[in-house]
């Protein structure tokens, strides 16, 4: 593979990872901005490595009865965000936290592993449609579940902490530890 290709496909999921994670940063989530850029990036690599492990396979420098599978990382790559995205979900009483930014986190690694096979095009509308359901249908969230809690607002009274799933937890002033 040509390595303009494999920086181009590099810079991309990095880039794309980013547009997502700029959206969870300006909520103040603990995944943020890089932590975006990065499960993306890191998706991508994986990816190319695994079409460059094909690649080298089929070129014949593979010892006799060797086969691959590009998709057995791809998979892996799914199982682990999993375990990112379980970081980030928290029970406040009887409310889930973080689902939308574990979600968003498993999208950002779907927008790396498209890069990483050159489906740019998915890449780029996956980004738009994410963001779509991020920013725009935020409000119509809203209108169909009108709990201030839910998301992200801020009640009039609130009792013990807590995170909103679009807000810093209560009392502090961000979500991340630094």
């Amino acid at each position: 593979m040509d390595p303009q290709v494999i920086i181009w496909r590099l810079v991309l999921a990095t880039f794309l990872g980013g547009v997502l994670g700029v959206e969870r940063e300006a909520r103040n989530q603990a995944a943020g901005l890089r932590t975006h850029t990065l499960v993306a990036l890191g998706a991508c690599c994986f990816t190319l490595s695994s079409v460059y492990t094909e690649e080298l396979l089929r070129a014949g420098a593979n010892p006799s009865g060797t086969q691959t599978d590009i998709s057995r990382i791809a998979s892996q790559i799914v199982v682990g965000i999993g375990f990112l995205g379980a970081g980030v979900i928290l029970r406040h009483g009887g409310a889930v936290k973080g689902l939308t930014t574990a979600a968003n986190l498993w999208v950002t690694a779907a927008v790396g592993l498209a890069c990483g096979l050159g489906l740019y095009v998915a890449a780029s509308a996956t980004v738009a449609l994410a963001l779509l359901s991020l920013v725009v249908l935020r409000p119509v969230s809203r209108l169909l579940t009108p709990d201030v809690e839910r998301h992200g607002g801020h009640p009039r009274k609130r009792s013990g902490g807590g995170n909103s799933e679009d807000g810093p937890p209560s009392g502090e002033e961000e979500s991340r530890p630094e």
